[in-house]
């Protein structure tokens, strides 16, 4: 056990997070390239990279499936996951987050935290991932270590540990000093490894500097560190390496590194960080899960009983593969793993490790690993595998609620049930996708995160073989909620009809969460009182409230944003049931709605448009026509950033009609911001 123990001390799992367009891709180009696991450097702009292998990723030039690749540096193995960074891809961001040990934070150092960079950023933080951060792009016009680390500590707020100091700047960037060891690294023209020296006299000043705020700032974050800081009034290099590992892995702190991807500078030093900073399986806490109602918890031990769950499921033509982070345990090939949440067993066929779109077969995958299983017929993202004999359910992925629709058919009656098949296996791949039948039209609606979301779908549908399809104009998924609730609701519930009958009597108060428009969630209590409702009914009428949020009083709409209190009732000696209360729930709580006061909301989204300084006014009244709000507005460079809040339906075509008024030099990016109240023009249905 020993031995095996030794071999998860040399593993990571770690993701490459970022904005659209910061470099992630080439970033772990440039790691399998450094690695030795490829042996040519893969470009974005010519398609050929290793981890965007999907057609539709090579011809739009942006990731949007996560990848995993597997490589080793300095003895160590490398388990790497090449994420998304476009927001309609981000429940992809989540999935992957969900089975990481660490992450690399990829930074322009151009533009700094972008509004995506900042989403993915909190999404680690939820999961309690460890970062470092890498700042790329540095050979850039305008590129700024300082200013791109300034956006990090202002508009994510950790504590940036600055490890490195640029040599050159723009297109003169050739290396960086080293501050925890005091040594340059220098790349010449097409080298693929750094040439080690002394620093530079010119940059030793500013060196020492650097290198003696990062010991202050150690020393204030670790009692350790600050002792030896007292003591002697410094740090060596390998108290100061030590103090920077404890302090990423609590997430005191986030160690900065910079470079120039494109230009193969700055990854080694990434790499060794990757190694002496983020956690193995073993420095992370024991996964924990329910069994028989109780919490367990599983160690990563390979000796212990087998725990896995799936993250990725890949449908494809070719076979249906399942992609697994192995928590603790053993799994072989022709092993029969459970899956708790469903009660059904699954043979493991094939047990692949995983090289983006190649794989190679394995006999057995132990805890720590992240591999792909073949041969298993119903697990979904999210599922738990478990040893038969030792079951556990892990707690999965919450999916994204979908915010976009449009309605699909099949161009060729004959090709119905061809296109019900391809979408269901869409959303057996990509939990964030939902598929559904209109009630009042009788269409196909598939729903997603946004246009482009939908567009990759679509499009997926027809390279797969899948018949020929007609999408309808896109619409957003309004909600609504409670903004004057009532008070003291009576409902009775009595139904007799012969045999035993159901009586069922409640009071609801329905009031809203939040002070405003937007707020979401639905929140239950009882303060009944003298047991006029026993336990058991009050949870069945929490079931019939939870079962009325489905359909709105406005226009069928979901509904969120409030809060019901049972505040009395009685029952029948008879014929009172749980049945009884959760029809009078239901029942009651719709009722109550339609006598509170009601808006509809829409989805929302925080836009930063990057244009031209003369293009500003034009730009600016078009985000007023499309009801946005001017959030504020600055300078990079020659070109202006402003940020708005805009709801998303005004948001449809955007792009052409930005690229219009700035003759092709505007861009922009998004994030979901919530639900605001719509306007009372605005469309139910």
């Amino acid at each position: 056990m020993r031995t095996n123990l030794r071999t998860l001390a040399v593993v990571r799992n770690l993701g490459i997070l970022a904005h659209v367009d910061a470099g992630k891709t080439t970033v772990t180009e440039r790691v399998l390239y450094a690695t030795g696991t490829t042996h040519k450097r893969g470009e974005v702009h010519d398609g050929t990279t290793v981890t965007d292998f999907d057609p539709q990723e090579r011809d739009r030039g942006i990731t949007i499936y996560a990848a995993a690749v597997s490589c080793a540096w300095d003895g160590h193995r490398i388990n790497l996951i090449d994420t998304p960074g476009h927001v309609d891809f981000a429940d992809e961001v989540e999935r992957s987050l969900r089975v990481l040990d660490g992450a690399i934070a990829v930074f322009d150092a151009v533009a700094g935290v972008e509004p995506q960079s900042e989403s993915v950023w909190r999404q680690a933080d939820r999961h309690g991932v460890p970062r470092i951060a890498f700042v790329n792009k540095l050979d850039r016009a305008g590129a700024d270590l300082d200013r791109a680390v300034d956006s990090i500590r202002e508009r994510l707020h950790p504590a940036p540990l600055v490890v490195q100091l640029p040599i050159g700047a723009e297109d003169g960037f050739t290396g960086v000093v080293d501050l925890v060891r005091m040594r340059s690294l220098v790349w010449a023209d097409g080298a693929s490894t750094a040439t080690r020296g002394p620093v530079p006299e010119a940059l030793r000043a500013e060196a020492l500097r650097r290198r003696r705020t990062l010991e202050e700032a150690v020393a204030e974050l670790h009692p350790a560190a600050l002792e030896e800081f007292c003591d002697h009034g410094t740090l060596s290099a390998a108290t100061l390496a030590a103090t920077l590992r404890d302090l990423t892995r609590t997430g005191d702190g986030v160690v900065v590194l910079c470079g120039s991807a494109y230009r193969n500078r700055g990854i080694e030093p990434l790499l060794d960080a990757v190694v002496a900073y983020l956690p193995s399986p073993l420095d992370v806490p024991a996964v924990s899960g329910v069994h028989e109602d109780t919490g367990q918890h599983r160690a990563a031990d390979p000796e212990a009983p087998f725990t896995a769950l799936a993250f990725k499921v890949n449908a494809g033509s070719t076979g249906r593969l399942t992609y697994v982070r192995v928590y603790s345990g053993t799994v072989e090939k022709g092993d029969t793993v459970w899956d708790p949440a469903t009660g059904r067993t699954e043979r493991v066929a094939r047990i692949l490790r995983v090289m983006a779109d190649r794989h190679a077969q394995l006999d057995r995958a132990v805890a720590g690993d992240i591999v792909a299983l073949a041969g298993l017929k119903s697990a979904r993202p999210g599922s738990t595998l478990c040893d038969p004999g030792a079951p556990l359910l892990l707690e999965p992925p919450v999916a994204a609620e979908p915010v976009v629709s449009v309605a699909v058919e099949a161009r060729r009656a004959t090709d119905t049930g061809k296109l019900a098949t391809a979408l269901a296996r869409l959303a057996q791949e990509d939990p964030s996708l939902a598929v559904r039948t209109d009630g009042e039209t009788g269409q196909t609606v598939l729903s997603g995160m946004g246009e482009l979301h939908l567009e990759v779908a679509v499009e997926k549908i027809r390279r797969e073989g899948g018949p020929e399809v007609t999408v309808g104009r896109p619409r957003v998924a309004h909600r609504e909620t409670v903004v004057g609730g009532v008070s003291g609701h009576v409902h009775r519930h009595v139904k007799q009809d012969g045999g035993a009958g159901q009586f069922a009597h409640i009071v609801l108060d329905v009031e809203p969460i939040g002070a405003e428009a937007g707020a979401t969630g639905f929140e239950f209590r009882s303060v009944v009182v003298g047991g006029r409702v026993p336990q058991e009914y009050v949870r069945a009428v929490e079931a019939g409230c939870r079962d009325a949020l489905a359909e709105g009083p406005l226009g069928g709409h979901p509904v969120t944003g409030l809060r019901v209190t049972l505040t009395d009732g009685s029952t029948h000696v008879k014929d009172s049931s749980d049945m009884a209360f959760r029809t009078a729930g239901r029942l009651g709580l719709r009722a109550a709605l339609g006598a509170c006061a009601m808006v509809l909301l829409e989805p929302v989204a925080e836009v930063t448009v990057t244009v031209p300084q003369d293009a500003v006014g034009g730009v600016l009244g078009d985000l007023a026509a499309r009801r946005g709000r001017v959030g504020g507005s600055g300078t990079r460079g020659d070109v202006a950033v402003l940020t708005a809040t805009v709801p998303l339906a005004e948001l449809f075509g955007y792009a052409t009609r930005l690229r219009s008024r700035t003759q092709g030099r505007g861009t922009f990016t998004m994030r979901a911001a919530g639900y605001a109240a719509a306007p009372v023009r605005t469309p139910v249905r």
